[in-house]
């Protein structure tokens, strides 16, 4: 057991240091002092994170421990039909994804306006935008929740992959308040409002109208 805790401790301590780095250079504070240093080369600034975010989890990953302790390893026919809800997740990310655009996220716009002089160095390393359709009717973060399902429905589960999956969705969570400060300071009552009729990330109201509607039937 001893063994096991000590695993265990060592991913948090190994994603501690990603959570970190990750949300420090994603900071306005940091954007800022970037753009004092290099200028409208900040345009460069999103796709580069995006890769060094990549490249980093994928290296904590690797050096984590290994172990040999199961939590669950389904049999047939569960094995199968727990593959239904990660389906539904991963059906979910793909339905976000029609609402926000992809090339932005990845920094790849950004580039494409340095080279045409089309770009605004008052967006910093991107144009933060409004979603209010789609997905984000029932979910201020869907990419965050439907990547949880998609993460959490799984036909077997090791030690290693819950102490990640635990990290995940802490980030996750802590992560959504950093974005939406961002928001706020950007789009003030707007997003208020948005925020007393949207949940953070479970769309509860939907699964209350659901069964609601069973109910009634």
């Amino acid at each position: 057991m001893i063994k096991y805790s000590v695993d265990v401790l060592e991913v948090f301590l190994l994603f501690g240091i990603f959570s970190y780095l990750h949300t420090y250079l994603a900071s306005t504070r940091f954007k800022i002092l970037l753009v004092k240093k290099f200028g409208n080369l900040i345009a460069f600034y999103r796709l580069v994170y995006v890769f060094f975010s990549l490249i980093s989890f994928g290296l904590i990953y690797n050096v984590a421990p290994r172990t040999d302790l199961m939590i669950y390893d389904l049999r047939y026919p569960f094995d199968f039909l727990i593959l239904i809800p990660q389906f539904l997740g991963l059906t979910g990310l793909l339905w976000t994804f029609k609402y926000f655009s992809s090339k932005e996220f990845l920094g790849i716009n950004q580039v494409i306006r340095w080279y045409r002089n089309e770009y605004e160095i008052d967006d910093v390393d991107e144009m933060i935008t409004l979603r209010i359709e789609g997905t984000y009717k029932y979910s201020r973060h869907p990419v965050y929740f439907f990547s949880m399902v998609f993460l959490v429905f799984r036909p077997e589960m090791d030690l290693i992959y819950l102490s990640f999956l635990v990290c995940i969705i802490a980030y996750f969570y802590i992560g959504s308040f950093y974005e939406e400060k961002k928001l706020l300071d950007k789009f003030g009552k707007l997003y208020i409002d948005y925020q007393n009729q949207v949940p953070r990330i479970v769309p509860i109201y939907l699964f209350k109208n659901i069964l609601f509607k069973n109910k009634k039937n």
